[in-house]
């Protein structure tokens, strides 16, 4: 017979109930609810879920120095933040970085249980996105090339690949993408230059995300078509979106929000090592030297362009509750039940408040929303 080995009470996101979890074994027992507007609680919410790290607190995916322990403190690092369950997203680069990457973290999840839960799965950001100037963004010019499902069949060799961004701006593009999915790799469209026929095109053959939706395009676009509005229409794919104020406005944020609905979007952070980091002039493995502001824009130095993000995925949360027409309960879903919905190898019921759920859970100081303990299958974190 099991024994609930530990409760953790709350409030909603709402603030009109109370929420009691039991956890046994490492997953969600049983949840029970009452009516309460006592604001003193936390708020009780799943563990977030992050699609997009590259990195963070001085440690980097994408670096020739990265080690399956690099994955191991990103995690614990991670957690410390509410991120429970996250993606490491290796960018472009020669073939060579890309599979030692994979490797790395292939061998951190056999290394560690806890990694093995807390990773699902890889995302490759890259190299076959668009040479053009914006889409690609700071990738490197040099690594760029054409869309090859053999190439990622042999990353798949050397670990755990679920996602993968590409740009469909070439010609039969959608020959590769199929071949991809068929061995059940996600395929996202990002960094793109593609017009509207090719990206539906891309979708019909199984593409079924979208890259941070409205970066990593070109900075000057058609009014119509043009990207934006063919991944916002068409309902087959769901959007990941940045919310830290700087790669998109909020009023844009809420417009896409409401084009897709509230199950259609997911939030990532796109963290680099430079997140949790100091502000000023840094030097990352694959960006070269990048500007952090105190308001925590990332940016390349000596340009305008985003170098990624520093504001981490709860940084994302609160923005958006702030806005009256999305709230906490919104964004609170958008990064835990949504992005674990379209990842790769997640566990079953991840980011749900639910019986069988793993019981990855946070709580957040109910005015500030700030993280202030972290519970991973039912283990109190630090």
């Amino acid at each position: 017979m099991s024994i609930v080995t530990r409760a953790l009470e709350g409030r909603s996101a709402d603030a009109l109930e109370a929420v009691r979890v039991e956890i046994t074994d490492g997953l969600i027992s049983a949840v029970s609810r009452r009516p309460s507007r006592d604001e003193s609680l936390p708020v009780l919410t799943p563990g977030f879920v992050d699609t997009q790290v590259n990195g963070y607190a001085g440690l980097d995916v994408n670096g020739d120095d990265v080690t399956p322990s690099t994955l191991i403190a990103l995690t614990e690092r991670l957690r410390a933040i509410g991120v429970t369950t996250w993606v490491p997203t290796v960018i472009t680069g020669p073939e060579e970085r890309i599979l030692h990457a994979l490797d790395c973290i292939r061998r951190a999840r056999t290394i560690d249980p806890r990694v093995h839960d807390a990773i699902p799965c890889a995302h490759v950001e890259g190299p076959f996105i668009s040479p053009d100037d914006g889409a690609r963004g700071v990738h490197d010019l040099e690594w760029i090339r054409p869309l090859d499902a053999g190439e990622v069949d042999r990353w798949r060799r050397a670990g755990p690949v679920g996602i993968v961004t590409v740009s469909p701006h070439a010609d039969r593009s959608e020959e590769q993408i199929a071949r991809i999915t068929a061995e059940g790799v996600t395929v996202s469209i990002g960094h793109t230059s593609a017009d509207h026929a090719h990206i539906v095109a891309a979708v019909d053959a199984g593409a079924r995300l979208a890259t941070h939706l409205g970066n990593g395009i070109p900075t000057m676009l058609p009014r119509h078509p043009n990207a934006i509005w063919s991944l916002l229409a068409d309902e087959r794919i769901t959007a990941g979106v940045i919310a830290d104020g700087h790669h998109l406005p909020d009023e844009t944020l809420v417009a896409m929000i409401r084009a897709k609905g509230d199950r259609g979007v997911f939030l990532v952070s796109d963290l680099t090592t430079i997140g949790g980091l100091a502000a000023g002039v840094h030097t990352t493995p694959v960006g070269g030297r990048v500007v952090l502001g105190d308001d925590l824009r990332l940016s390349h130095a000596g340009s305008d362009l985003l170098a990624g993000a520093a504001a981490t995925l709860v940084d994302g949360v609160r923005r958006l509750a702030a806005l009256p027409s999305i709230g906490l309960g919104t964004s609170l879903r958008l990064a835990s039940e949504n992005p674990a919905s379209i990842t790769p190898g997640a566990r079953p019921a991840l980011g749900r408040l639910e019986p069988g759920a793993p019981a990855d859970l946070v709580l957040l100081d109910g005015a500030e929303l700030r993280v202030d303990d972290v519970v991973v299958g039912g283990d109190q974190v630090g």
